[in-house]
């Protein structure tokens, strides 16, 4: 799935979209997808400046934004148009390895449940073999 499909399931747009392409998708399973670290991306102007490195809450910006669209290509999942999806909490977050401009960050996620509108994703981030974040991430979606 290519960045025009990308943008057709998530609201979100530059410089806030966290996926550039997916890779695989196995609907209500697992998605792979992939977020391409540049130099000119406004957060490395500012954190910190001399040794950039993506600050952590965008990997995890990628990863529920890689869970939102496994969920809106879930075919046991009914959602209307204009719906939004929201994460509402992050467990067990660890942060291995610093992601520079530069990496490829890949990002793979795994539905593992849901419970009265909540549906809790299994989520890890590589740059080749290397992890550099997981964390347990608890979204919804809300209806129009």
């Amino acid at each position: 799935m290519y960045i025009e499909e990308i943008e057709a399931l998530l609201p979100h747009r530059y410089p806030f979209l966290m996926i550039d392409r997916i890779l695989a998708l196995v609907p209500g399973k697992t998605i792979m997808a992939i977020k391409n670290i540049t130099a000119n991306e406004p957060q490395f102007s500012g954190h910190f400046p001399q040794e950039p490195i993506m600050p952590g809450v965008l990997m995890i910006e990628a990863m529920a934004q890689a869970a939102g669209i496994l969920v809106f290509q879930n075919d046991d999942i009914q959602v209307a148009g204009g719906s939004a999806y929201y994460l509402t909490g992050v467990d067990k977050a660890r942060f291995k390895r610093p992601v520079i401009p530069g990496d490829q960050l890949r990002i793979d996620v795994e539905f593992l449940k849901s419970r009265l509108g909540i549906y809790v994703f299994d989520g890890k981030c590589h740059v080749e073999d290397q992890l550099t974040v997981s964390a347990e991430l608890m979204c919804t979606v809300k209806q129009p």
